[in-house]
């Protein structure tokens, strides 16, 4: 298998703490792109005709692309229990807040690199800003007892969307009032597969 990924993003980061935690990292190579959303890679184009990363070829099947289906795909191929049926609905729902969170912060950083300096709106990102603010406040507030769960998808999700918040906006101090969830995150940043995939 093939990840078309790129190592400062947080989706790919998803999907490769996924594969540390599952023993899969030797089963898929990786292939580095450059891309923005104005500039496109012929080769990742013919993978996800989205152009997005991060996308997995499969000689046995179609491309798979969004972080989500990847991560779906992995664990039931290892057969991991990172979905487990019990709690599904919580992981999916938490896995996707923690995904948005990714999004917005991902769109800030594109503003202010993409789009030419007469173009660019701070109205926009801070509406981007608004929405990490009310999930990590919603993190704090009602998730503390699922993240301090047992590992799943998720939590790694919550993990890596963390972890981006802390490499691409560390002037925004996503943990002050929030002292639950930052010492969760203390915790989880130390695992090995988080160590191994931080973005330099």
């Amino acid at each position: 298998m093939k990840l078309y990924q790129a190592a400062a993003s947080p989706f790919v980061r998803k999907v490769k703490v996924l594969l540390h935690e599952t023993g899969q990292t030797d089963d898929v190579e990786d292939a580095p792109v450059a891309i923005t959303p104005v500039a496109g890679d012929d080769a990742l184009n013919a993978a996800n005709p989205l152009g997005k990363i991060p996308a997995l070829t499969r000689e046995d099947g179609v491309t798979l692309y969004d972080s989500r289906v990847i991560c779906r795909y992995l664990d039931a191929r290892a057969d991991a229990g990172l979905y487990p049926e019990a709690r599904l609905w919580e992981t999916l729902t938490l896995e996707a807040t923690a995904d948005g969170m990714m999004e917005a912060a991902v769109l800030m950083v594109y503003e202010a690199r993409v789009r030419p300096e007469d173009k660019q709106f701070d109205g926009w990102v801070e509406a981007q800003w608004i929405k990490v603010a009310r999930a990590l406040d919603t993190l704090e507030a009602r998730w503390m007892s699922h993240l301090t769960g047992p590992l799943d998808a998720s939590h790694i999700a919550v993990g890596c969307a963390l972890g981006y918040l802390d490499f691409r906006h560390p002037a925004r101090d996503w943990r002050a009032g929030r002292p639950l969830l930052s010492a969760w995150f203390e915790g989880f940043a130390a695992r090995a597969s988080m160590q191994a995939t931080e973005p330099g």
